[in-house]
């Protein structure tokens, strides 16, 4: 079965970038406070494992870590997962795609989607929050960041390389309504405007929703 573009060009961009990515946003959390802080009310709140969707080089991985998290990644670029389980070896990272994750039903406290859902199409984004919720157990969070806007932006050139891949921005609004029809519940929601023109060209979004029910005690 052929795999969908979308997957081949964002893998395919990840891979070549990986080295350069990883270097350029090695320091970039330590500069941005609404960055931080939201991954500490997260950090507060999930209760179990958390997977790190769309891991990267696992610099959020290992911010979590840092805080006392149960964390490991998954990230469809076989590059960005080589380059995290170099920076960070006591991790766990695997190769694998959001549309359908490895993992059982209801086996995480919590889930990240950091600036990952920005390479899938809209029309596939009900799916993956499908997913997302499959995963997690009764009281867990899903923590998710992206760009606002309603726009596609076709990325030709990114981290020193030439490359082929597309990123959707994302209206909170549409976001937050697909999330509660795949059965999530709102906890929290913030925008903020751009902090480094170098790094930001729109608003930000975070929004953390809830799968509802009691965590097992077990």
């Amino acid at each position: 079965m052929t795999e969908p573009e979308f997957l081949t060009m964002t893998r395919t961009a990840y891979d070549t970038v990986a080295v350069d990515y990883a270097d350029q946003l090695r320091d970039h959390l330590a500069a941005n406070p609404p960055d931080r802080a939201v991954l500490g009310l997260f950090a507060e709140l999930v209760d179990g494992p958390v997977v790190d969707i769309g891991c990267g080089p696992g610099r959020i991985s290992g911010h979590l870590h840092g805080l006392g998290i149960d964390v490991s990644g998954i990230d469809l670029s076989p590059g960005m997962v080589a380059v995290a389980r170099r920076d960070h070896p006591d991790l766990r990272f695997e190769v694998g795609s959001m549309l359908d994750l490895d993992l059982p039903d209801a086996s995480l406290g919590g889930a990240l989607a950091w600036y990952s859902v920005i390479h899938v199409p809209w029309d596939l984004h009900p799916a993956v929050f499908a997913e997302f919720h499959r995963v997690l157990a009764p009281g867990g969070l899903l923590l998710m960041a992206f760009q606002v806007g309603d726009e596609v932006r076709r990325v030709e050139h990114a981290y020193g390389h030439d490359i082929s891949a597309d990123a959707y921005r994302l209206n909170p609004e549409r976001v937050l309504g697909q999330l509660v029809e795949a059965g999530f519940e709102p906890h929290t929601r913030l925008e903020r405007e751009p902090a480094d023109p170098h790094w930001e060209k729109t608003p930000q979004a975070y929004l953390i929703v809830r799968k509802p029910g009691q965590p097992s005690q077990t």
